[in-house]
């Protein structure tokens, strides 16, 4: 499956962005989704989390109860509602896909392109 995220940009800290991330072509209800980020120098790290279905979503510690993972399965989009943000979340956001049949214990395999989220203090 393709992904394309989008949303990103420059925000001062304390306000909100929403990513999307949209699979074209193919129905997104197949995937678990997820999204992860990384910051200049350093490693790719897990941000958030939901099954195919909507209902089960896992967050990092760093970001629960300021953003909000959610997914439009009939619209075959993920969304990520960022707010509060804080500058230590500026990084480049990606929406990764994993085929809901292998479950928590595999891989994703699937990942869009990027899109940078910049928050000014």
């Amino acid at each position: 499956v393709q992904l394309q995220a989008s949303g990103g940009g420059l925000v001062q800290a304390g306000g909100s962005l929403r990513l999307s991330c949209a699979a074209p072509g193919r129905p997104l209800s197949d995937y678990d989704m997820g999204w992860f980020r990384q910051a200049p120098g350093k490693e790719r790290e897990f941000v958030a989390a939901i099954r195919w279905a909507g209902v089960i979503t896992d967050y990092a510690d760093s970001v629960k109860g300021r953003f909000t993972i959610s997914r439009d399965n009939a619209e075959n989009t993920l969304y990520l509602q960022m707010n509060s943000l804080r500058p230590e979340d500026t990084a480049i956001y990606y929406c990764a896909g994993r085929r809901r049949v292998l479950g928590t214990g595999g891989s994703y395999d699937y990942w869009g392109q990027g899109t940078l989220v910049t928050v000014s203090s």
